[in-house]
């Protein structure tokens, strides 16, 4: 079986398993903070973080399927993968990092708030793109790389 499962594709599954398991404890942490609110609602960031986390598992996967049928060098694969997979971590940090300070509904709202700090608005600004670069740069490559196997098959 060791053949049939390249690094990035490893990469992808374990990161996937990650961010499910992330998920599965802020939902905890999300129900208990619903049960302890007169409002019955939780920090505004633990809801995201749990949300993100179930979502980036699922989006892991598809990262796993499509470097296992991309045609690319495994070495472009494995940094197409792992651009996405740091990058979901940084977002769910981020996330859980808000949500635990109860900062913030809206981490793009100028002054850029970090508990008691605020951060310049071009480090959140550099952040982002190079979020949107990476993320999209590397599923464009996975994608491409899969395309190029499947749609001879599709036609």
């Amino acid at each position: 079986m060791d053949d049939l499962l390249s690094p990035a594709v490893a990469l992808a599954v374990l990161a996937s398993g990650v961010f499910l398991l992330i998920g599965l404890l802020t939902g905890i942490w999300k129900y208990v903070a619903i049960m302890q609110s007169e409002k019955a609602r939780a920090p505004y960031y633990v809801d995201i973080a749990h949300r993100a986390s179930l979502l980036y598992a699922s989006a892991a996967l598809i990262l796993a399927a499509l470097a296992h049928f991309s045609v690319w060098p495994e070495w472009v694969n494995w940094w197409a993968v792992l651009a996405n997979v740091v990058y979901f971590a940084l977002a769910i940090g981020t996330y859980v990092i808000h949500g635990a300070l109860k900062d913030t509904d809206n981490q793009l709202r100028r002054p850029h708030r970090l508990g008691p700090m605020s951060l310049p608005s071009v480090l959140i600004q550099l952040f982002m793109w190079s979020l949107i670069i990476a993320e999209l740069g590397g599923t464009l490559v996975l994608l491409a790389g899969a395309w190029q196997f499947l749609w001879p098959r599709v036609m």
